[in-house]
């Protein structure tokens, strides 16, 4: 099954440095003035991709002059060093004090917003990332995760908006409901994704990529015959796609058709010959046909362009194994097992 991947933790870019002086204490060994300079010198590390370091310097200024000021820039520096869990905790503590409007609460709310959604708190990050957004119209990136934050928590109208503002397209657009779909897909959130694909084509029923993406969702739920027609209808559109040529000849395996599957993977290896998927597939195809040296020369090929493809060790070996080749096979079983131990999924 597939399975999603999180955000990854360079979606913030650098906001701007700016200070604010911590107060007096005059019981401190520490002086203010020297606060503000440890401060000035943990947003210089910070911008240097020096987190950790900076890390070091705010903790150690004396507790009696740690104010929001400190307690901000630390949460912003554990964001930078992938710990979302302390950026958490230190911008949560300090939200309150810092002044509506100012640059310390807009990249507070940036980062406290990143954070949550690196955490899987999806529903904390979005209020923090819809205050930051109109104040950074153009940060794509903060659309994206924003976009991302709306799909998972299934509201997709407002998913759909921020995926348009990341990719440059109107929102009430073909295209809009394609990207979006497209993410959604990706999520595993096929039902919704089925919506905004079949949206897209009712406003153009010739979009690119809107057929083979509702087809792949087909196949995907074992609807093979539905997926055949859609990826058939996504190459009358462009009759280049590798991919949607692929997936038939995928569909053409399952049902054990194995000449048509043959033909369509010939075609997409013709247009892509760089995928290790189409490869595979022959191999198993010609292996069941009875021609066990092009299997070979298929899943060979296969393992050429993917060394750590699990599938094509284990059908190579079986290929060698039933040639009487017991030493090569042996040796492609036990680098299949080695790959399934290591979590490796193909």
């Amino acid at each position: 099954m597939r399975r999603r991947t999180g955000a990854g933790t360079t979606l913030l870019a650098m906001l701007w440095s700016a200070l604010v002086c911590a107060q007096t204490a005059p019981q401190s060994p520490q002086s203010a003035s020297s606060a503000s300079n440890v401060l000035a010198e943990a947003r210089t590390l910070i911008d240097a991709g020096q987190p950790r370091a900076a890390i070091a310097q705010l903790q150690a200024i004396d507790s009696g002059l740690k104010d929001a000021s400190v307690e901000q820039l630390l949460g912003v520096a554990y964001y930078h060093a992938n710990d979302p869990a302390h950026a958490i905790e230190h911008l949560s503590a300090v939200m309150g004090k810092l002044a509506s409007g100012s640059p310390e609460r807009r990249e507070a709310a940036q980062v406290l917003g990143l954070s949550h959604y690196l955490a899987g708190h999806l529903a904390e990050a979005i209020p923090y990332l819809e205050e930051v957004r109109p104040l950074v119209e153009g940060d794509v990136k903060l659309a994206y995760v924003l976009g991302m934050a709306y799909a998972q928590t299934r509201q997709p109208d407002k998913a759909r908006d921020s995926f348009a503002r990341t990719f440059n397209v109107a929102p009430a657009s073909a295209g809009a409901h394609l990207i979006a779909g497209q993410m959604m897909n990706r999520l595993e959130l096929e039902d919704l994704a089925e919506a905004e694909l079949k949206a897209a084509l009712e406003k153009d029923p010739k979009l690119p990529e809107a057929h083979y993406l509702l087809g792949q969702i087909a196949i995907f739920r074992s609807r093979l015959d539905e997926g055949l027609r859609l990826m058939r209808e996504e190459l009358a559109i462009n009759p280049a796609h590798a991919m949607a040529l692929y997936r038939i000849g995928d569909v053409y395996t399952r049902q054990l058709k194995w000449e048509p599957a043959m033909a369509a993977l010939q075609q997409s290896l013709w247009i892509n010959p760089y995928f290790s998927g189409p490869y595979i597939l022959l191999g198993k195809a010609y292996s069941k046909t009875n021609q066990p040296e092009a299997a070979e020369e298929m899943l060979r090929r296969a393992i050429g362009y993917d060394p750590n493809n699990k599938s094509a060790h284990y059908l190579l070996a079986q290929v060698l194994q039933q040639a009487g080749r017991g030493e090569e096979a042996k040796r492609e079983f036990a680098i299949a097992e080695r790959l399934q131990e290591s979590g490796i999924r193909n």
